[in-house]
This record gives structure tokens, C-alpha cells and sequence, in this order.
């Protein structure tokens, strides 16, 4: 009996320890002015600790910062071995699209509040967020997880791509090099949840008030060396103001979306440039270029 019970533990621990990796496969995250940001599996995810204590007093204090007001209801999960409660709410972005936000106010090892932020479309996987914030309060989540804020390379999906020093953050997994493109990701465990991901961000393209899609097709091409499709959208901002049109001087926006398995994951990917980038004969801009190529 003893020994079967050992079995049983160490086949559980491998279990474990086998999904904490597959996980940390998947995730990417960035420190910035005290606030974690990480992406996975198409969720957007931020860490903030708090120097209040886990009391009515010091709880009061962090919900008037993140804009919980006294009616909504707190609740406890008590699948988290620490203290904590938790608060949901929906935010609708179009008619067919529900942004799902879960706030979680942990009192953790250092007996401080730490609040972790879940935002998501159209889906919520508690079971997802106790793991994720286990891996937080428990500081499990690797060093090599985070990137730089000064980009020098990035982590695609497990290939280290160089870019210098003239590209940015944007967010976690979303990087913007002047006159060279644009392009966001996540890597996600099935490949119906990035296919979603990839059409969630088309319909917010679409419903964006000021410019129209001029063009709309599926495209043939290599991504990461392999053959797969993607949909390319052109967005027309002719006689629109706005600060970002202002500064990019374009008119037009070439975006591609794709969806597609990568190196043992799947990638949800959304490529973009502006007419005025630059441009190689291949019809893409250089950021681009790193992961896709267009089919002749």
C-alpha cells in the first residue's frame, strides 16, 4: 500500500509540475514601475502589490483605487489557499464581443495585498486563474518569463528574434518598431482559442469609428517556416484625425491575421504596417519579414 501510494504521489507531482510547465511555455511577461504584465492563452493578465494590510481598513483602500464600489459584491474562493476575495464584471465591446475582467485581492506570504487582474473575451476559466495566481503569490514564474523594457530581441513563441534597439513595448507580446511595423500575439494551448482570438480582434478592427475595411481576402504564406493562411484586411483612415494617425502619416493600414500551431503550440497573431513604412519588394515591412513570408 505504501508503495502505491508512492507511485500515486510522484504521478501526481509529474502531472503537476508537467501542466506548470506547458504554462510557463506559454506565458511572457513584463515588469514595469512595480505592476507584472503577462500574456497567455489570449488573456491579459497584470500583478500589483500594495503596502496595505489584508484588513476591512486596508481592503477599502484598494478597492477605491481599482474602482470597486462598496455594492458590488465580494467574494471569497475558497479553492486559494490564501486570504482573499474576489469581484467579476462584464464590459461589452460590440454587440457580440464581452470583455470578462476578474479581480483577485490576496493577502500574500508577506501579509500585504496583492491585487491580480484577469481580462479576457468571451470566456472565463476559473480553474486557469487559481493556477496563475498560485505561480504569482508563490514567485514560481521563472526570471526567463520576463523580457527587458528596453528591446534588444524578443521571444516569439520560443525563438529569440534580434531587432536592435529602435523597436517598443506596446503591451505584453506586443511590439511596435517606427516605419518597420507592428505585430501582437499569444500563445495558447488549443488552436480553436487562437483562431477566436484572431477573429475577436478583427471584429474590434471593424467596429473601430473612423476608418472602413477597403479590402478584405485570404491569403496563401509561410509563418515561422510553415505553410498556413492568414486573413489580410486593408483599413482606410483617408480625412481621419487622431493622434496615432498623426504621428504614423498614413493612410492606409495592412493587417494580417493569423492563427496557427508553432512549435508545439498555437499562436493567435496580429501583423500590421502602414502605407508609408518601409516597404521591401516582398511586399511586407522588415518587422513582418522575421516571421512570414508572402506566397507568389
Amino acid at each position: 500500500m505504501k508503495k502505491l501510494f508512492t507511485i500515486i504521489s510522484v504521478s501526481i507531482f509529474t502531472i503537476s509540475f508537467a501542466q506548470k510547465d506547458s504554462i510557463f511555455n506559454r506565458l511572457q511577461a513584463i515588469n514595469n514601475n512595480g505592476i507584472s504584465f503577462y500574456n497567455i492563452d489570449g488573456f491579459t493578465i497584470t500583478s500589483q502589490t500594495l503596502n496595505y494590510p489584508f484588513t476591512e481598513k486596508g481592503l477599502k483602500k484598494v478597492y477605491r483605487k481599482y474602482s470597486i464600489k462598496k455594492k458590488v459584491k465580494k467574494t471569497k474562493d475558497e479553492q486559494i489557499s490564501y486570504n482573499n476575495y474576489y469581484v467579476q464584471n462584464n464590459e461589452n465591446i460590440t454587440e457580440n464581443l464581452v470583455q470578462n475582467n476578474s479581480y483577485y485581492f490576496i493577502e500574500n506570504q508577506e501579509k500585504r495585498i496583492t491585487i491580480i487582474q484577469f481580462s479576457s473575451i468571451n470566456k472565463r476559466d476559473k480553474e486557469f486563474e487559481r493556477t496563475i495566481i498560485r505561480q504569482i503569490i508563490e514567485k514560481k514564474i521563472p526570471k526567463e518569463n520576463f523580457a527587458s523594457i528596453r528591446i534588444d530581441s524578443i521571444n516569439f513563441a520560443g525563438r529569440k528574434i534580434k531587432l536592435g534597439n529602435s523597436c517598443n513595448w506596446m503591451g505584453v507580446n506586443n511590439v511596435q518598431c517606427p516605419y518597420y511595423g507592428q505585430m501582437n500575439w499569444s500563445v495558447h494551448k488549443e488552436l480553436q482559442d487562437a483562431k477566436n482570438t484572431v477573429e475577436q480582434q478583427f471584429e474590434i478592427t471593424k467596429s473601430q469609428k473612423g476608418g472602413k475595411v477597403i479590402s478584405e481576402e485570404i491569403v496563401d504564406l509561410e509563418f515561422e517556416g510553415l505553410e498556413t493562411k492568414a486573413k489580410r484586411v486593408i483599413y482606410d483612415f483617408t480625412g481621419v484625425k487622431s493622434l496615432l494617425i498623426g504621428m504614423s502619416g498614413g493612410k492606409t493600414l495592412t493587417i494580417y491575421y493569423i492563427a496557427t500551431e508553432v512549435r508545439g503550440n498555437y499562436v493567435s497573431c496580429v501583423l500590421s504596417f502602414w502605407n508609408n513604412d518601409t516597404i521591401t519588394e516582398n511586399g511586407l515591412s522588415p518587422l513582418l519579414e522575421k516571421v512570414m513570408k508572402l506566397k507568389k
